[in-house]
C-alpha cells in the first residue's frame, strides 16, 4: 500500500524537493497561512447562507427554503444545517459569510467562470496562470501546495508549487454532465434533450440511493465527512511542518445541483464542513494565524426548478474562515431577494466583486501592495478596490 504522493512543479529551473532549503520573508510572517477552496459546479448561495429573514427567500426557494433547519447567524442570515463546524466557528468570531458576490464573469458557463474564477482575469481565456500562483511570485520566497490529483488552474504558473494526491482520482462523473451542458447549450435539439436526461438520471440515482439507505449517497455521507476531515488534517499537516507552505488550495466537485438539490448539496456541503473541521483540529496555534477562503464560480438562479433542483445563476455565497479573521457580519452589501432586485428577473445580484474579497484578504493578511494586486495578481483590475477591516 503506497503512501501520499507529493509532487514538486518546477515551470523555470530547480527539481528539488518542496519546503527544504526555504528562506523566509522578512515581510511576512512565515506563520500566517492562507488556503482557497473551490467549490465547482456553482455552489448555491441561497442554500450555503440562507437569507431566512428576507421577506422574499420562502416564496422564492419553495421546497428548498430551510426554515427552522438552519443554523442563524442573525435575525436575516443562517447556514445550512450541513454546515455545523463553520457555524461554530462563526459563533466564536472565526467565520464569516460573504452573501452576494460573483466574479466579472456572466456568461453562466462552466468552462468560463471558473477560467475567471480561477485566473482572476477580467474575462475569460486572458491568461493561462492561476491568481494565486501570480501571488506567489508576488510575495516571493513563499511556498504553496495544492491538494488533489492535478493542481488546479488558480495555482498554475510560473511560480514553483507542490501538490499532494490523497490517492483519489478527480471526480470526473461530477464534473461531465456540466461540461456536456455547456457543449450543447446552444443546440435546439441536443441541448434541452441532454438537460432533460441528466435530470431523469440523477433522479433515478438518488432516489434509489435513499430508498436504499446503503451504498447510495445516503450511505455515502458519514464516510464523505471522515474523509474530507481526514484530508483536511493532512493539509494542515503540510502547512504547519516547519518550513511549510504559506498558502494552498483545493477543490471540491459536485456543487452543480440541478436536480434533486436537497439531497445533493447537503452532502456536498456536509463535506466542505468536514474539510474545514479538520483543517481547524489539525492546524491547532497555527490556525489563529490562518484564512481559509471558500468561492464557486457561479451560484444558482433564486426560483427552484422542476425537477427539486436550480440552474446556472449569478450571485453566490462565499465563505470567509479562519483564527486570524476579524469578528463581524456580513461582507458586502444584501442586494434582497425583490422581484426587482433580481438579475435579470432570475439570480440573485452579484452586490460584490469576488476580487475586491481576495484583493482585502490578499493585502491585510499577507501583506500585497495595492501595485501588485492591480497589475499581477489581479490584471486590469485597478478599479477594484479591496475589502479592508477583515484580519
Amino acid at each position: 500500500m503506497t503512501g501520499p504522493r507529493l509532487h514538486r512543479r518546477a515551470f523555470a529551473a530547480g527539481l528539488s524537493l518542496p519546503f527544504l532549503a526555504r528562506v523566509a520573508d522578512a515581510a511576512v510572517p512565515a506563520t500566517r497561512k492562507f488556503v482557497v477552496i473551490v467549490c465547482r459546479g456553482g455552489m448555491d448561495g441561497l442554500s450555503v447562507a440562507p437569507p431566512i429573514g428576507d421577506p422574499d427567500y420562502e416564496g422564492l426557494r419553495g421546497a428548498l427554503a430551510l426554515g427552522d433547519a438552519a443554523l442563524r447567524l442573525d435575525s436575516t442570515f443562517a447556514l445550512h444545517p450541513s454546515l455545523p463546524t463553520i457555524h461554530k466557528l462563526a459563533q466564536a468570531g472565526q467565520a464569516r459569510i460573504a452573501p452576494a458576490v460573483a466574479t466579472p464573469d456572466r456568461a453562466r458557463s462552466h468552462f468560463e467562470a471558473q477560467d475567471v474564477l480561477e485566473t482572476g482575469a477580467p474575462g475569460v481565456y486572458a491568461t493561462t496562470s492561476g491568481w494565486l500562483n501570480r501571488a506567489v511570485s508576488a510575495m516571493g520566497k513563499v511556498e504553496a501546495i495544492s491538494v488533489g490529483p492535478t493542481a488546479p488552474l488558480i495555482l498554475r504558473g510560473p511560480a514553483s508549487t507542490g501538490s499532494w494526491s490523497p490517492g483519489r482520482a478527480v471526480d470526473a462523473e461530477a464534473r461531465l454532465p456540466g461540461l456536456l451542458q455547456d457543449l450543447y447549450k446552444d443546440d435546439p435539439l441536443l441541448g434541452p434533450a441532454l438537460a432533460r436526461g441528466l435530470q431523469t438520471e440523477t433522479l433515478a440515482r438518488d432516489t434509489g440511493a435513499a430508498m436504499s439507505g446503503a451504498g447510495g449517497m445516503r450511505g455515502q455521507t458519514v464516510p464523505g465527512r471522515e474523509a474530507a476531515r481526514a484530508m483536511g488534517e493532512a493539509l494542515a499537516g503540510f502547512l504547519k511542518a516547519p518550513n511549510g507552505p504559506q498558502l494552498a488550495a483545493v477543490s471540491l466537485d459536485g456543487f452543480d445541483t440541478h436536480a434533486n438539490q436537497a439531497t445533493l448539496l447537503g452532502v456536498r456541503l456536509a463535506s466542505l464542513d468536514a474539510l474545514v473541521d479538520g483543517l481547524h483540529a489539525g492546524l491547532g496555534a497555527v490556525w489563529r494565524d490562518t484564512v481559509v477562503l471558500a468561492i464557486t464560480e457561479f451560484g444558482r438562479t433564486a426560483r427552484v426548478n422542476g425537477t427539486g433542483g436550480t440552474d446556472h445563476g449569478t450571485g453566490s455565497a462565499a465563505l470567509i474562515m479562519g483564527g486570524a479573521l476579524k469578528a463581524g457580519g456580513i461582507v458586502g452589501d444584501w442586494p434582497t431577494l425583490k422581484r426587482q432586485a433580481l438579475f435579470e428577473d432570475r439570480d440573485l445580484y452579484p452586490a460584490l466583486d469576488l476580487r475586491a474579497l481576495e484583493k482585502g484578504l490578499l493585502a491585510e493578511h499577507l501583506g500585497l501592495d495595492r501595485r501588485a494586486l492591480d497589475t499581477l495578481v489581479f490584471p486590469e483590475s485597478a478599479s477594484v478596490r479591496p475589502l479592508a477591516g477583515l484580519v
